[in-house]
């Protein structure tokens, strides 16, 4: 996709405590499960450390030509902040207040695309501000209905350009050394489309649901094992 070759001043300050951030709803009631989902897994695999940090509609800062510019992305994932979390609790300057983000997704919206904005004049579009403005390695489009995912990658003209998936139809994703891809399957009574990742060796990081389910399986399996034994396995009293 060609961007607007516009130069701009970018100056990384914190947004002022008067400032008011949109509010605007989300396009789809089940973007909150997707997010949710893949930051679980994360955590319950042990891949997000205590200075990483990731958001939901959570507004990411830069001040672009003396303007303030504030987006939200659908998900993002920073990989360190360096000032405490109460600095950060209502939004987020990079460079200022830690890393840039490494990845940003955005789920395809039903009304207006603004997914690929590359609007130059302010506000600028999200696409040409998380090219251009945060310079965010990874770019992520997802349509949740029909489960088509698009990963964009800076390449070395600094412009994203569009990734082939593996054999696997994943995407490494360098900055986190995760795949990511579409899997197919229920969580919290919804069956469709999700994000999942995987790591380096194909293993797929689980839900904390999931992981609780595989170490209760584990467990049934090992007590039924030991009753074939002839030994009664000890049970938790109340």
């Amino acid at each position: 996709m060609l961007t607007s070759p516009t130069r701009y001043a970018v100056t990384w300050e914190k947004l002022p405590d008067d400032f008011v951030l949109p509010d605007d709803p989300v396009d789809n009631i089940n973007q909150p499960l997707l997010t949710a989902a893949l930051s679980d897994s994360l955590e319950n695999s042990g891949k997000l450390p205590s200075y990483a940090l990731t958001t939901t509609n959570y507004g990411i800062c830069a001040t672009v030509n003396e303007k303030i510019v504030v987006k939200a992305p659908d998900w993002s994932y920073i990989p360190a902040i360096r000032v405490p979390r109460i600095e950060v609790d209502r939004s987020y300057t990079p460079q200022l207040q830690g890393d840039s983000p490494a990845v940003v997704m955005e789920f395809l919206s039903a009304t207006d695309g603004g997914e690929y904005s590359v609007k130059p004049t302010h506000p600028p579009g999200k696409w040409l501000f998380y090219e251009q403005i945060l310079a965010v390695p990874t770019y992520v489009i997802f349509a949740l209905d029909t489960g088509v995912l698009e990963v964009y990658h800076l390449n070395d003209a600094g412009r994203y350009q569009l990734s082939t998936p593996d054999a696997n139809n994943r995407y490494w994703i360098a900055q986190m050394n995760l795949f990511l891809g579409v899997w197919q399957g229920t969580r919290e009574n919804r069956t469709g489309n999700w994000l999942r990742w995987w790591d380096d060796a194909g293993k797929l990081l689980l839900w904390g649901v999931e992981k609780a389910a595989l170490l209760q399986e584990r467990a049934d399996r090992l007590a039924a094992q030991l009753r074939a034994a002839g030994i009664e396995p000890e049970t938790e009293s109340c």
